[in-house]
């Protein structure tokens, strides 16, 4: 209800005479006024006891110690934690990050152990933990998958490439750019945090990608965790991937 709702409902024009009179009979002693004499009475009580009454939440939210408690309050949360998930969804979460992780895994360590590219990186265990473990989660979907990767990726190059003398500003610059675009793009996905930091921070052979690092490992590894979460998270009947796809 609305302040000036709850002014007009107890507001003394909508009292009756009968009602009034039928209050003093209630009263101790004998009280010689009018109807319209306790009307007007009580519309001045009511507002000097409203305006005190709104100075004083006035003053209590804009002082400081109000501000510094509801601060901290705001840390006490206002939610349960959700609860446990069962058996079969955590057998599903570990069959799904145990498939999509060994895919970019064998393709690195025993397909390109011989040649300068990479196919793994740190970031996709992240991406392992929301896409077979947080289907349902928007920040999970194929849209957010890709698009965070890829947007996070060619951003941490480019920090590195234009401020590889200063490491420090270009790992801080990577990350806060491409959780900027991400959120522009509405292909927020906080993994491409670690990937655009791991282009910055990364070892020499990350480092000598260049821009090839934004589809090896980083395009193509999540196309494949990609592949693997759809195949996998359909089987069970009480899992459907994706939610949305654009």
């Amino acid at each position: 209800m609305k302040e000036s709702d709850e002014i007009k409902k107890f507001h003394p024009n909508s009292v009756s005479d009968e009602d009034i009179f039928q209050a003093m009979t209630e009263m101790s002693g004998y009280v010689d006024i009018t109807p319209e004499d306790f009307k007007e009475i009580y519309t001045h009580a009511y507002e000097h006891a409203h305006h005190k009454v709104v100075s004083k939440k006035t003053a209590e939210k804009h002082s400081p110690v109000s501000g510094i408690k509801s601060y901290f309050l705001k840390m006490r949360g206002s939610d349960k934690s959700p609860p446990v998930v069962g058996i079969s969804e955590i057998c599903w979460s570990w069959i799904g990050a145990f498939l999509g992780i060994a895919a970019v895994a064998y393709c690195n360590f025993n397909m390109l152990s011989a040649t300068d590219t990479i196919m793994i990186i740190g970031s996709f265990g992240a991406s392992a933990v929301l896409i077979y473990g947080a289907v349902k989660s928007p920040l999970a979907q194929p849209r957010n998958l890709i698009g965070g990767h890829l947007f996070s990726a060619l951003i941490g190059v480019a920090s590195y490439q234009y401020f590889s003398s200063n490491l420090w500003f270009a790992s801080a610059l990577a990350v806060a750019t491409a959780i900027a675009v991400m959120h522009a793009t509405k292909t927020l996905h906080p993994p491409g945090g670690a990937t655009a930091l791991i282009a910055v921070i990364g070892s020499q052979r990350i480092h000598d990608l260049g821009y090839l690092y934004v589809l090896v490992p980083v395009g193509i590894g999540a196309l494949i965790m990609l592949v693997v979460a759809l195949v996998i998270n359909n089987i069970p009947r009480t899992r459907k991937y994706p939610e949305f796809w654009v």
